[in-house]
C-alpha cells in the first residue's frame, strides 16, 4: 500500500483527540507484582540481622538449579554481572566472541568490558534469536567463543549452535537473562553450553529488583566463579586471585525464594495470554505474530510482534509505520514498548568494531513493538488488547 496518511486521520478516528488516550490508564507493557508473601520474607531477613549472601541465596540456588537442570547455580548481584563472571574465566582479551546484533546491550558490552572483539551476527527473521548459519560465515581464526541471547524468553536454536561449537571448538554462554524455566525439546536450559546466566530485575518474569544467576555443569568453572563472585577468597581474609564483591544479599534471596513459588504459574499464564494474541494476530493481514522455536516452550518474557510497512498508509510525519501503529495502540489503552529502537550494531559505544550491518535486526528496529503479556492481565483486558490491534490495523490502512 503506497498511500501516505498525512494528517494521521486514522489516529483521530481512533479518539487520540489530540493526544489523549481513550483510557486514562493504558494497561502497562510490564507488571511488578509484590505479594504479602514476598514482603514478609524480606522482612524476616531484616529481622534476623543476617543481611548478607546466606541461607536464603543457598537455598535459592539450590530451588532454581534444580528446575533449570543445572549441577551448578550461583546467584549474583545482577544480570550483567552474571555475564562479566561467566564471560572472564571463559575467554581471553583479544578473543572474538560471535554474539547477536539483536540482543539487550549487556550481551556485547560485557565481552568488549572482558577484552573481547564481538563479532556481530544476524538473526532468525522469526524467532530474533541468533542465526547459527550466519554466525558460521563470521567464525575468524580467533573466534574461541558464542554469546546466544535467549530473547524475549524464547529459547534460541540450541542444536543449532551446540553443532556449531563442537565443530569449531567453541565455548559456549547463553544471556537467558528473560528465559526463566523455558526449556529446549523438554530439558532445562541449564543442561546446555558451557555457562547460563539470568537477571533478576524488577520487569522480569521473577525479580530480587536487582540480581542474577550464572549456572554451569563444570566444577571448575563454578570454582572460578565463586571465587571471581566474592574478591577471590579462598578464605577468611586470604585472596588466591583478582575478584569482585558481586555477592547477591540474603533479603534478594528470600524475595526470590518468594517468587519462584509463583514462577510456574506465572509462566503458564503469560503463555496462555501470548495465545490469544496469536489467534487474534493470525487473522489480521499485515501483523505478523512471534514465533517459538521448534521444540522450545518459552515463557514470552515479552511479546514482540511485527508490523508489515507495506500493508498499511505510510505516516505523513515521517515517523515508521511502527511507530505510528504503537500510537494509535496507545490511544485505544494498550500501552506499548519497543525492544528495542536499535540494533547493538547501530549503538554509538560499538560503532569501532561494526564491519557490517545484519539486515535482519536492522528490519526488526524498524517493524518489531511489545504488547502486554504479563501475568497481571484480566480476560477482560487480553480481549481488549485483541480488539484493539484488530481496530488499529484497520484504521491505519
Amino acid at each position: 500500500m503506497s498511500t501516505t496518511l498525512a494528517a494521521s486521520p486514522a489516529l483521530k478516528s481512533l479518539a487520540l483527540n489530540g493526544g489523549t488516550p481513550v483510557c486514562e490508564k493504558p494497561i502497562p507493557p510490564v507488571s511488578v507484582q509484590i505479594t504479602e508473601d514476598d514482603i514478609n520474607a524480606v522482612v524476616g531477613v531484616m529481622r534476623s540481622g543476617m543481611l548478607a549472601q546466606g541461607k536464603n541465596c543457598l537455598a535459592l540456588e539450590e530451588a532454581f538449579g534444580k528446575m533449570t537442570g543445572a549441577k551448578h547455580m550461583m546467584t549474583c548481584a545482577n544480570g550483567t554481572c552474571a555475564l562479566q563472571l561467566a564471560y572472564e574465566p571463559l575467554f581471553q582479551p583479544g578473543d572474538h566472541v560471535l554474539v547477536p546484533a539483536w540482543t539487550y546491550v549487556a550481551t556485547v558490552s560485557m565481552v568488549v568490558a572482558r577484552g573481547g572483539v564481538p563479532i556481530f551476527c544476524d538473526v532468525d527473521p522469526a524467532t530474533y534469536n541468533i542465526d547459527p548459519a550466519d554466525a558460521r560465515r563470521r567464525i575468524t581464526p580467533k573466534t574461541t567463543a558464542l554469546a546466544c541471547t535467549h530473547l524475549y524468553g524464547n529459547p534460541a536454536d540450541i542444536d543449532g549452535v551446540q553443532a556449531l561449537a563442537k565443530d569449531k571448538g567453541l565455548k559456549v554462554i547463553y544471556d537467558a537473562a528473560q528465559a526463566h524455566l523455558a526449556t529446549y525439546k523438554g530439558r532445562g536450559l541449564g543442561e546446555f553450553g558451557d555457562a547460563v546466566t539470568y537477571s533478576l530485575y524488577a520487569t522480569k518474569n521473577m525479580t530480587t529488583g536487582e540480581g542474577g544467576f550464572i549456572s554451569t555443569n563444570d566444577e571448575n568453572l563454578a570454582k572460578d566463579i565463586r571465587l571471581l563472585r566474592s574478591h577471590g577468597e579462598t578464605q577468611k581474609y586470604i585472596h588466591g586471585r583478582v575478584g569482585y564483591n558481586y555477592r547477591m544479599t540474603d533479603m534478594e534471596g528470600a524475595l526470590g525464594l518468594s517468587q519462584l513459588q509463583r514462577l510456574p504459574a506465572n509462566n503458564a499464564r503469560r503463555r496462555a495470554n501470548a495465545a490469544a494474541f496469536d489467534r487474534a494476530i493470525a487473522q489480521i493481514d499485515g501483523l505478523s505474530a512471534p514465533t517459538e522455536t521448534p521444540g522450545a516452550v518459552g515463557i514470552y518474557h515479552l511479546y514482540p510482534g511485527r508490523v508489515d510497512p507495506a500493508a498499511f498508509a505510510k505516516p505523513g510525519d515521517g515517523s515508521s509505520v511502527r511507530d505510528l501503529f504503537a500510537k494509535a495502540l496507545n490511544a485505544e489503552g494498550v500501552a506499548t514498548a519497543i525492544h528495542y529502537p536499535r540494533p547493538v550494531t547501530r549503538q554509538p559505544a560499538f560503532e569501532k568494531l561494526v564491519k557490517d550491518f545484519p539486515p535482519v535486526a536492522d528490519r526488526l528496529a524498524e517493524t518489531l513493538f511489545c504488547i502486554p503479556v504479563h501475568q497481571g492481565l484480566t480476560d477482560r483486558q487480553v480481549s481488549q488488547v485483541c480488539e484493539a490491534l484488530s481496530k488499529v490495523a484497520a484504521a491505519l490502512r
